[in-house]
């Protein structure tokens, strides 16, 4: 496995984005932004055995390895503009790996518009891959977890309880209609439970939840606690209308920062933790 051709053939791949004025092969990546604009960054690594097993395709875990920051752009608001790649994998794996990552990868970064603009190759002795995106939003209008005022309904954008080892759809269409429209937002990849619990502490409120749409095959308890589902979780205000195809699961009421009741009882945050789940 040569490095230097594998970059050189990437390089050939890779779909420079408008506002990237030069892309891989130098040390660094340029992007120049434009006026009026706020930037997003955002950096999500994929670990062996912490996000996936070494028998799943190679496709599907370099499709997640992008589109989980892509989830998070669009919980935003944003709309993204290029990736850098870092990617580490056992020498025995080979390049035929690498190239079935990438197979994963680049169809949605085309698909998406972002552009693959650098990144690094190694050898390592578990599979380590780390994707940083760079992304753009209106100056000033970047949606937060911090805004959700008592009064605001609360919405989820699909069914939660979905297998961790599936492709991912970020909801980039999704997040920038709800600039304007949605108070908060934040994307579920820890579990409704917790990531709830994150809005409602950031904004210091309270959530009552009653109704709570579970995938097929799935269990409430996954769809409450499971993670992995990627789809975004806002609140809207009294007299706006959220986009269609997103369905109401609850209120932002009054109390204790944080705190979640879910058919009356309190909903504790047990979504997944890096440092207490197991």
């Amino acid at each position: 496995m040569n490095e230097l051709a594998i970059i050189e053939k990437l390089r050939e791949l890779a779909e420079r984005g408008p506002h990237i004025t030069l892309g891989i092969g130098d040390d660094c990546a340029i992007y120049r932004p434009r006026r009026g604009e706020d930037l997003l960054f955002k950096i999500d690594p994929m670990i062996e055995n912490v996000h996936f097993r070494r028998e799943q395709p190679p496709a599907i875990i370099g499709q997640r390895a992008l589109a989980r920051n892509l989830s998070d752009i669009a919980a935003m608001g944003g709309e993204p503009d290029f990736c850098l790649v870092s990617l580490a994998i056992p020498r025995e794996l080979g390049e035929k790996w690498v190239w079935g990552f990438y197979r994963g990868l680049l169809p949605l970064s085309r698909s998406t518009g972002t552009a693959l603009a650098g990144g690094h190759l190694a050898c390592a002795e578990m599979i380590y891959c780390d994707v940083v995106v760079g992304g753009h939003v209106p100056r000033g209008k970047a949606l937060l977890r911090s805004r959700a005022r008592v009064g605001d309904s609360v919405y989820v954008s699909g069914r939660l309880g979905k297998p961790w080892d599936r492709r991912i759809t970020p909801r980039l269409a999704l997040g920038k209609a709800l600039r304007g429209k949605a108070s908060s937002c934040i994307d579920l990849s820890d579990g409704l439970s917790l990531d709830l619990y994150r809005l409602c502490l950031a904004s210091g409120v309270a959530a009552d939840i009653d109704h709570v749409p579970v995938m097929r095959g799935a269990t409430l308890e996954r769809a409450l606690n499971g993670g992995e589902d990627y789809e975004l979780l806002f609140t809207v205000p009294p007299g706006k209308k959220a986009p269609l195809g997103t369905t109401h699961i609850g209120k932002i009421i009054k109390g204790e920062p944080g705190r979640v009741f879910f058919r009356g009882q309190v909903l504790p945050p047990r979504g997944y933790d890096h440092f207490t789940s197991s």
